[in-house]
């Protein structure tokens, strides 16, 4: 009977590798090698606009009418914010905002720019009105009681790190206060170990998660480009090398998801997301890194084998797997649209050689474009995921249009745009990218 049932497991085993491989060879078929240009990339990021544009509505209503509310010097109790598909100052927002600024730059198209110039001017004024709400009704919750307190990284990061880019791009949106409070919060709020490393008391106490890495140091390194103290710029740089010490896997080349003090063995899970942030986050850290810093060689590198380390992981399809080195998790999204920004950046910026990276870039743009439908939703996309200490809550995350997709497609977008309106290729055979 043992044997009947060894028997049946393997066959079943067997048809389910058979199966997902017939999957892979569906979906590799699906995905264009080669061939687009910046004309195509821009229909892409012109569709993810338009809905989201249409997806985020501004305002401030009555909760229970949805009258807009216009007299903004006088907070009433039944105010609120316009509710749309997603939250206008969440974490994954903070990344829309970062992927609209970078496309308006690389493609020259205003819309992109004017939609955060409209949403944070929102913002600008909403604050002092829910600042002003919060003093007279204190026992009311507050529509922007995150954005206003931050309790978390999550909170504050990355809506940080966009608001002084748009600071630096000339938008006028008096938002310099809140950026302030939320530099203050990261520098002096923020729980951490006792070396320093940032860190969250969940799903433990003392847990290091590697997400954490862009909800801090874009903040940071953008804050000291703008006031020019070393100090931000020098902290920054030291979290890097405080997550890279405990997370970063030499042998692989990515990290695993989380780290949890005073436990060994540490659970060794590489999320392909959580590595999309720390990926993004040591990217932006290098644009503002001054050459002449101690640590930029060192920053560089770790950059470089990072990259190097998620290309050997790409799929025959483009995309990247939900665990990066688990073949049969799903293929996702988000990730697969951030280490595309990772690679591109990287070339234009010209710490990548465009043979090595260009390849993958591409091929992981033709694969995010399948995800994008007509309405300019971002498909395949994983939802939040806590660090977990098994491989089946990462298999079994749900899978749909979150709002983790539109930063990174519009990111990865804007990177392949200008990456390719300045190199070249042949499309007919192995793609080779020449200046």
């Amino acid at each position: 009977m043992k044997n009947s049932l060894l028997v049946v497991f393997c066959l079943c085993a067997t048809a389910l590798q058979a199966q997902d491989q017939a999957e892979a060879i569906l979906s590799q078929k699906k995905i264009p090698y080669g061939r687009t240009s910046p004309p195509e990339i821009k229909k892409v990021i012109d569709r993810v606009w338009t809905y989201v544009d249409d997806a985020t509505p501004y305002g401030i209503v009555n909760r229970d009418t949805g009258e807009k509310i216009t007299d903004l010097k006088k907070p009433v109790v039944d105010a609120t914010v316009v509710k749309g598909e997603y939250s206008i100052t969440s974490h994954e927002w903070g990344l829309v905002y970062y992927g609209m600024l970078l496309t308006a730059e690389a493609t020259g198209d205003k819309r992109f720019a004017d939609y955060v110039s409209r949403r944070f001017g929102f913002l600008a004024n909403a604050s002092a009105y829910f600042r002003a709400y919060h003093r007279q009704f204190p026992k009311e919750v507050n529509p922007l009681e995150h954005f206003l307190d931050p309790g978390s990284l999550d909170d504050t990061g990355s809506m940080c790190a966009a608001m002084i880019q748009s600071l630096q791009a000339g938008m006028r949106n008096d938002l310099r206060p809140e950026v302030d409070r939320s530099i203050d919060f990261i520098m002096t709020k923020v729980h951490r170990l006792p070396d320093g490393t940032f860190a969250r008391n969940r799903p433990l106490p003392n847990s290091v998660w590697v997400d954490d890495l862009y909800q801090g140091i874009p903040a940071l390194a953008r804050m000291g480009h703008l006031t020019g103290e070393r100090k931000y710029i020098d902290e920054a740089v030291r979290q890097v090398r405080l997550f890279s010490e405990k997370l970063f896997d030499k042998v692989k080349g990515i990290c695993m998801h989380g780290w949890v003090q005073d436990m060994e063995p540490h659970p060794t899970f590489y999320w392909a997301r959580a590595n999309g942030w720390a990926i993004m986050a040591i990217a932006v850290l290098l644009e503002v890194l001054p050459e002449d810093h101690p640590e930029r060689p060192t920053t560089l590198e770790l950059f470089k084998t990072y990259c190097h380390g998620l290309a050997k992981l790409q799929s025959g399809t483009g995309f990247w797997h939900q665990l990066l080195d688990r073949n049969d998790s799903f293929l996702e999204t988000s990730a697969t649209a951030m280490f595309t920004f990772a690679f591109a950046h990287g070339i234009n910026k010209g710490w990548l050689r465009s043979d090595v990276f260009g390849p993958v870039a591409l091929q992981g743009w033709n694969a995010v474009t399948t995800k994008v439908n007509a309405k300019g939703q971002v498909e395949g996309t994983s939802a939040g995921t806590s660090m977990a200490f098994d491989a089946a809550f990462y298999y079994q995350r749900p899978v749909g249009t979150g709002p983790h997709g539109y930063g990174s497609v519009l990111l990865a977008g804007a990177a392949m745009y200008k990456f390719l309106t300045d190199h070249s290729y042949d499309p007919n055979g192995p793609v080779i990218f020449r200046k």
